[in-house]
Order: structure tokens, then sequence, then C-alpha cells
């Protein structure tokens, strides 16, 4: 993602932008089969910046998603919404090997409300709730970093901020829910932050498959040492970018995610009510040709 150096005893910064909006649309007139017109849309931001000198490393990225969807008879409705930010700082002994002392952050979070659609009054998730942070070092093996990389860090702090009060009193994404009397009232409001202390393994790729055809796949895989130890948070992400020209690609992507602390909502008989069971696994998929610049 970021452009080669040759040159490594050089200091050197590199930089890429990107922004792009993806478009898809569906228009029914007098179609016999029926369906529903319907428009997409999904605008995104990804930037990255990187410093070299010698054998010292330190790569920053910054990715922001957020993607709507509005069908006949239906209101605006969200399909997409991510923050994700990342730092990353690595030094190798000399030029021969292709191991890095590595430390990470990672922050992660989303920017407005969400629901369990088509019920809009019931908030799932919204901005810092949850929220994710991650910090943590270890080691890091790339041959060409750029391009593959598999980090272990044995000891990665993961702090869950659940900054609302409502889905905190709840409990949601594994903060300790509140406590009430016999009669329903509070006596004891759920906390906003949870911590972990456990283990991080990631593996990022990127390789050109076919010409115009880029492949990106990233891994990642956490489990906690006094929670549950191997039970495992798994985040997967694959994407397929077809390049059209300068301005126009088509991109394929799919994220796949577990988390045992995110539990699923599941409506009772009584309508606008909620009882939660156990984690799932969650997934998306995404399809969509627009417009990118790069800068």
């Amino acid at each position: 993602m970021f452009f080669k150096i040759e040159d490594i005893n050089i200091p050197k910064w590199t930089q890429k932008n990107e922004a792009s909006a993806l478009l898809s649309e569906v228009a029914f007139v007098n179609w016999n089969s029926g369906g529903s017109n319907s428009i997409s849309a999904l605008f995104n931001f990804e930037g990255a910046l990187k410093y070299r000198y010698k054998h010292l490393i330190w790569q920053n990225l910054v990715i922001t998603r957020y993607g709507i969807n509005k069908q006949e008879n239906q209101g605006l409705r969200k399909t997409d919404d991510i923050i994700d930010l990342s730092s990353t700082l690595g030094y190798r002994n000399n030029e021969t090997t292709n191991w890095y002392f590595s430390s990470r952050f990672n922050f992660k979070t989303q920017f407005t409300k969400g629901y369990n659609y088509p019920d809009d009054t019931y908030v799932l998730s919204q901005f810092m709730a949850p929220g994710y942070l991650y910090i943590g070092g270890g080691l890091e093996y790339g041959k060409n970093i750029d391009k593959f990389s598999v980090y272990f860090s044995p000891l990665t702090v993961k702090t869950t901020f659940v900054l609302d009060d409502a889905l905190a009193n709840a409990g949601s994404f594994g903060v300790t829910p509140a406590v009430y009397d016999s009669e329903g009232n509070i006596i004891e409001k759920g906390e906003h932050i949870r911590k972990e202390v456990g283990i991080l393994l990631t593996s990022a790729y990127e390789a050109q498959i076919f010409e115009n055809v880029m492949l990106y796949n990233y891994v990642g895989l956490y489990t906690d040492y006094l929670n549950d130890f191997g039970n495992i948070d798994v985040d997967w992400q694959i994407n397929f970018d077809f390049k059209v020209n300068s301005f126009m690609k088509a991109n394929f992507g799919s994220h796949l995610k577990y988390d045992n602390d995110v539990k699923t909502l599941v409506e009772t008989d009584v309508e606008g009510d909620y009882e939660t069971e156990g984690a799932k696994v969650q997934w998306k998929q995404i399809l969509g040709v627009g417009v990118v610049v790069a800068f």
C-alpha cells in the first residue's frame, strides 16, 4: 500500500490517500416480475503515512467508511459505518533479518447510531458505543513488510468503551451491566469501560492476482488471558479491487467477525421488547462500482 523506498539510509516519509464513492441502483417500470426501487452509496477514505530510516519503520493508517441505502417505501438506512485508526512502530537489528520488534496501537468505532432494522426505536450501537482500543507489543515478520506481515503480541491490552448509559446498563459489548432492585430501579449503574489483557495475532497480505485486480486480506485473532482464555475474537476481511481506469473501480468485499462479548438481540412476544442470546458469527458483504481519487 506504500511506495517502495530503495535507499533505507535516507530518512523519508511516504504518503498515500484514496477517496472513493461506490454506487448501486435498481429501478423498475411495469416490471412483471415485481421488485422494489432502491439506491445505495458507500463512501470510503483511506490514508496511509509511513516513515522509514535505516532499521526503523513507522506506519500509520486511517480508514473511514459510511454506507447508506434507500428503498422504495422505506426510510434511509445505514449499511456500513467504521472509523479505524492504527499505528505500528517497528525496529529490526540489521538489513538481513525479516523480524521486527514492534509496538501497535489500534482504535475502532463508528460515526452514527445503529439499529436492528426495520425497528429503528432500539439503538444497538453508536459513536464510542462500542469503541475498541488495542495497545501492545511483540514481534512482526515481513520479508516485504508493505505487502505481507505477520504480527504476534503476547501482551496486548484491549479496552472496550460503551459511552452510552442505556447500552452500558444493559451490559452491551461485555461491560458489567447495571444492578436493579426488585422494582426495576437502578441501584448501581452499568460500567462504561471493560479492560482485557491477552494475545493478539494478525496477518495482512496484499497482492496483484490479475492485471488491474488487487487482493487485500486481513486476519486478526485475539484471546483474553483472564476471561475465557481460548475463546477467540475473530476479525477477517478480504477485499478485491477491480481497476477500470484511473478514476473508476469496482470493489467486492467480505467481512466476518466473531466476538463472544457481542450478544444477539432477539425480539420477544412483547412488541419493542428484546432479550439477549449467545454470540453469533457476524458477516457482511459489499459489492459496488464507483469513482476513486488518489492524492
